[in-house]
């Protein structure tokens, strides 16, 4: 069974190769997520190039191997998953389930994640609105884009947040932006590069288009 360095490592990879569209991680890049010295980044990853997990080119960074892949995805399978169960079941809250589930996620079994996942209903999305990888197979990818590139629209429903830091999610949940509510957006400053929006029961709030890049939407369904 992979060690929690491994696991960690491969999921990071995994996200970092989303947010660049499946290109290369760069070493520094990657060092950077996981919070250490490049050369400790790069001594894990040519440990993991010689078991298969990855593809390493000293100049050209890092890539997922198929296997690494259906590894990574495991991962973040049993992370989304917990984090919703701790939110549905246990009750906690939104904003803080990501750091609790970065513990849980290295110690729950196979059996007991299948137990969660069919208690929950088998779901889609953890509370952030990160799809949740299936079992089996791939998820179906679903077309997003980000607050800060939709400011011409005038009626949007939240999706996902994707910066799952605890302060961030806070200042979300205070002011109602979170995955499922319905927003109007009411302007945008091009002066100040701002955008003001009215959550459905809040009060209109303004975020700079680096905020709104981390929260994305899609068009109400009715």
């Amino acid at each position: 069974m992979p060690t929690s360095t491994v696991e960690n490592y491969l999921k990071t990879i995994y996200m970092q190769q989303q947010r660049a569209g499946g290109k290369n991680v760069a070493m520094g890049k990657l060092a950077k997520a996981m919070d250490v010295v490049p050369g400790t980044a790069t001594a894990m990853i040519k440990t993991l190039a010689d078991s298969g997990l990855v593809d390493y080119k000293p100049r050209g960074g890092v890539s997922l191997s198929d296997k690494g892949e259906t590894l990574a995805l495991h991962i973040l399978r049993r992370h989304r998953l917990l984090e919703l169960f701790l939110v549905e079941v246990l009750g906690l809250d939104w904003t803080e389930v990501h750091d609790e589930a970065e513990e849980l996620e290295h110690a729950t079994s196979d059996k007991v994640l299948a137990r969660i996942d069919d208690y929950l209903g088998h779901p889609d999305t953890d509370p952030h609105g990160d799809p949740i990888p299936p079992a089996k197979g791939a998820h179906a990818p679903v077309q997003l884009k980000s607050l800060a590139d939709s400011a011409t629209q005038k009626k949007l429903v939240i999706a996902r947040v994707v910066d799952q830091g605890c302060e961030f999610l806070q200042f979300l949940n205070q002011h109602g932006l979170r995955p499922g509510t319905r927003i109007n957006i009411l302007s945008y400053d091009r002066v100040v590069d701002a955008i003001t929006v009215k959550p459905y029961k809040h009060e209109p709030v303004t975020l700079g288009m680096a905020a709104a890049g981390k929260i994305l939407v899609e068009k109400p369904a009715t």
